[in-house]
């Protein structure tokens, strides 16, 4: 199919239009430009923006945390790659303080890997996560590789594959002082690669955090669950995945492309996508200069979207919303069974949304009966009313709400 081929070049026809747009958008909105003083000017400019961001092409973000600040005082973070492979990197945000006390307390503090979802967005959709988190903790993250960018001489990647990388950075950063935060998709493979550990006897994580995440989609069925049942697996194969064009490093592989995962993500509530836009033009009209920016930095975000390996993403669909193999007790990895009963020595947190449209109330909350070898003591689950799928790790509910219990419960399995 040509379908990834007619949009690279869809896109290029329009590259000149957006470019086009942000000139028009500058010359009648730029202080100092004559053009602004023009009657009706500012709609002018508003209208040229909205057409830019509109067709415009979103790069991956970069994380941009170059700084932390609590307690009143400022500590300066670098970003370094501990662990690079084919198709995800692990990176390790490290602060930095002048004095011996504040030297001592980050040593102290507890390493925690955050596995971000592979699932269509990039890694940074998880910053505000990050940047809370590096309040009280030694932060790592997954940060996965757009699958059109890796070369087919890298070979595919499965869900399999993933568990592997997941069982990798644990060893790589250390399981006995370890805690593991999963956001959504994630949550999936993160306990079966922590069930595979402790079934070979190997050391498991302090802690796990689940948040949002389907690990048994049969309970409060989502758009998304149902989506994935109604079509047969060859529906998927047949219509969503395609051979990425010779443009890019990994011209021939077989992915389900971003575009049309934003495509997914825009259906799901068009209306009010469609209001944001109309607001953000509205307030570049008033000037609330504010608000606008605002929207550019969440669109700039959720615009950017990431190709998904076919092979890792069609047995997702398979394993985890058709079959339901995890909560049955059927799933094996590379030959092995997954028995989250096999797990003891890790405390258990699960995190869900009241308002989640895209994990249902009780798919997280399924993970406490799957780990019944977890002391019930070490076990707890949080639902956070009024809160949808982001909210519970990103904005101001996460920072206020949802953090304080997180960290809590990390610090009680960090001695």
């Amino acid at each position: 199919m040509l379908l990834y081929q007619m949009h690279e070049f869809g896109r290029a026809w329009m590259a000149p239009m957006t470019y086009w747009a942000d000139a028009g958008a500058k010359m009648f909105g730029a202080n100092g430009s004559w053009l602004s003083t023009m009657p009706g000017a500012s709609r002018l400019a508003a209208g040229y923006e909205l057409m830019y961001r509109i067709g415009k092409d979103y790069e991956k973000p970069e994380f941009g945390i170059h700084r932390i600040e609590f307690d009143g005082r400022e500590y300066p973070v670098i970003e370094r790659e501990v662990l690079k492979k084919p198709f995800c990197r692990l990176l390790r945000f490290k602060r930095f303080a002048d004095d011996a006390d504040n030297i001592a307390e980050f040593r102290d503090d507890p390493s925690v890997l955050v596995v971000a979802p592979l699932s269509g967005h990039h890694s940074t959709l998880l910053r505000d996560t990050v940047r809370t988190l590096l309040r009280d903790h030694k932060v790592y993250i997954t940060d996965w590789v757009d699958a059109r960018m890796v070369p087919t001489s890298d070979g595919t990647f499965t869900l399999d594959d993933y568990v592997g990388y997941i069982e990798e950075f644990i060893r790589t950063i250390g399981a006995e002082k370890l805690h593991v935060i999963s956001v959504c998709q994630p949550t999936v493979p993160v306990l079966a690669a922590v069930s595979l550990m402790a079934s070979r006897g190997e050391p498991t994580p302090r802690s796990l955090v689940m948040m949002g995440g389907p690990i048994d989609t049969r309970e409060s069925p989502t758009q998304v669950n149902d989506l994935a049942i109604e079509k047969p697996l060859w529906w998927f194969e047949t219509n969503l995945v395609h051979n990425v064009p010779a443009t890019y490093p990994g011209r021939g592989r077989r992915v389900y492309p971003g575009f049309l995962q934003h495509g997914g993500f825009m259906a799901m509530n068009p209306e009010r996508h469609a209001q944001s836009h109309w607001d953000f033009y509205q307030d570049l009209v008033k000037g609330d200069l504010e608000d606008a920016e605002s929207h550019r930095r969440f669109y700039d975000e959720y615009n950017a979207v990431l190709d998904m390996p076919a092979e890792y993403y069609l047995d997702t669909v398979r394993v985890v919303f058709k079959e339901h193999l995890l909560p049955r007790g059927l799933w094996t990895v590379n030959g092995e069974r997954v028995d989250p009963g096999a797990i003891t020595g890790t405390a258990l947190l699960t995190i869900e949304g009241e308002l989640d449209d895209i994990s249902g109330q009780g798919q997280t909350r399924a993970a406490h009966k799957l780990c019944s070898g977890i002391a019930a003591q070490d076990q707890q689950h949080l639902t956070v009313e009024g809160a949808g799928h982001y909210g519970i790790f990103s904005g101001r509910r996460w920072r206020e709400r949802v953090y304080p219990q997180v960290r809590d419960f990390i610090a009680k399995y960090a001695g």
